[in-house]
Parts: C-alpha cells; structure tokens; sequence
C-alpha cells in the first residue's frame, strides 16, 4: 500500500508535496499524493487574523492524519501553528530553500509605490523601511497575485522567495535582505507531520535536514516565547546559531529587535524573553487592534 501524501491543493503545495513524494520513491516507497481543500484556500478574500491564523492551513490536513486518511503531510513550516494536536509529530523537516521575501515588479524602484500583501509582518515592515510605499490588501495563490500584479492592480507584490524557486518562476525585481525584512519564523522551509508511529515516523526519518531543524527549532522556540503568532508584525530568522527577532507595531512606526548567537534552548529562551519584556506593548497593541483576545 503506497505512503498517502497529504497536501492542499495549490500549485505549491503540489509541488512540495511531489518534492517529498519523489524523493522517498528514490528510496523504493510508493507513493500517492492526495491534494485536499483548507479553511485558508477556501475563504481568501480576508485577512488571515480574521479566519483565525495560519492553522487555517493545517487544521484539516491534521484531521485527515488523525483518521487516518492520510499517512503523513507536507506543509510549508511557516503553515504550523505552535500548538499541536497530541498524536502528531512533525517527523521530517527538508533543507531551507531561500528563506527570505522578494519584491515582484517591472518598474524603477523609485516608482513602486503601491505594494501588495496581507501578511502583517510584511506590511509593518514595508512601511518602516520603504516610507514612500502604500500597501494594497492582497490574499491568494501564486497565479493570483500574479495575476492581479499584471492586472495593474499594485506596482509590486512580495512573495517568498522559496516558492518563487520551487514553481521554477523566473521573476523580475529583487530578493528582500533578511537582515532588514527579517522573514517569518521558519519560512523557506519544508515539513512533513505524521501520526507518532514508528513505521512511518522511520519511514519519513531520512528526509530530515539536521541543520535545518536546529535553526528551525530556534526560531520556533523564540516564536512561541513571544506569543505574537501570526497576528503581530513578527520576524524571526536563525542561521547556524545566528539569530534576529524583531517586533513591530501594525503601522511600521516602532519596533524592537535583538541579534545574537544561541547555542541551545535555554540561552534561545533567554534571548527571546528579553525581547518580549521590550516588545510586550507593541504585541498587546496589535491583538487589541485587531480585535483578538490574547491571554499573554
């Protein structure tokens, strides 16, 4: 009986979902990749905060696994909200592709002016670092905001540089400095979850990128010691031990940020904590804001 791959049913998500379907098939593993609908690929015409996250994405991948429809599933990493279901494990995660943003567009720099997205991060960062610019609301698969880029809609769109790399797209504009536009924690990269079974969890073992994870796990840990989720402009970006965190307020205007080197969980913890003393303000700002309850 072939491995069944879940996945959602975007051209990306195929192809990521193909990406691990073929690399076990190299290791003699049938495969059968079963694309499926999400909350988050269903309702696109809002902002995620209002459909509740990121987990929109994830939630019914993660109920295929518990009843067993599914063998595992692929998701970007970035997708996988910090609370889990018990049962699940995230058993492989793949090589980072290029984990920061890049800005789509034909025109002179100087004449992009109105950009689109509907990440807050994205946004706040926008308006802090590129004052002149006005950004549009813009929500939906690659081809759609592409589309409505070519439309004429927005002078320039911002999209993950991974995803641009895993279609084969060749775009015009430029990679965004992931020391300015610090990405989202764990963005570029690749999981596999599955239930907590040994046959599969050893199945999937080999597809795990040991580095990966260990920068992975550090921006996931500083992540949740911050609690900001997807709802606060919030970045987070590890590289063999190095790691940048900052915090922004909705609008761009203020904004706290830590650099350092971790070596383990406890000084991640540390590190992450300091900042969320400096930056607990522009958190509770951001969820009341947006209309949120936040325990934290």
């Amino acid at each position: 009986m072939p491995v069944r791959i879940g996945t959602r049913g975007s051209s990306l998500a195929l192809v990521q979902a193909k990406k691990v379907a073929e690399a076990l098939e190299r290791d003699g593993i049938d495969c059968e990749v079963v694309p499926m609908a999400t909350q988050g690929d269903l309702v696109s015409g809002v902002p995620l905060h209002e459909i509740g996250g990121q987990g929109v994405f994830v939630r019914a991948l993660d109920e295929a696994l518990l009843e067993g429809k599914i063998d595992c599933a692929v998701h970007s990493m970035k997708d996988i909200p910090a609370k889990r279901p018990k049962g699940l494990l995230t058993s492989a995660i793949l090589k980072r592709d290029p984990p920061g943003d890049f800005l789509v567009h034909t025109l002179p720099d100087a004449e992009v002016r109105v950009i689109g997205t509907s990440s807050t991060r994205r946004r706040a960062q926008l308006l802090r670092y590129r004052k002149e610019t006005s950004i549009g609301h813009l929500r939906g698969n690659v081809e759609t905001r592409l589309r409505r880029l070519r439309e004429g809609r927005f002078d320039a769109i911002v999209l993950a540089h991974a995803g641009i790399c895993r279609l084969g797209l060749s775009l015009p504009g430029e990679p965004l400095s992931t020391d300015i536009f610090v990405p989202s924690p764990n963005q570029g990269t690749i999981a596999v979850v599955s239930r907590d079974e040994e046959k599969i969890g050893s199945t999937l073992a080999p597809l795990d990128d040991p580095a990966t994870r260990r920068d992975i796990m550090v921006e996931r840990t500083v992540m949740e010691e911050l609690g900001g989720g997807c709802f606060t402009p919030l970045g987070v970006f590890c590289s063999n031990g190095r790691v940048i965190a900052e915090v922004l307020s909705l609008d761009g205007t203020r904004a706290e940020r830590s650099e350092g080197m971790v070596t383990g969980h406890d000084d991640t913890v540390e590190f992450a904590r300091e900042l969320f003393g400096r930056s607990r303000g522009l958190i509770s700002d951001a969820y009341e804001k947006l209309g949120i309850s936040h325990g934290g």
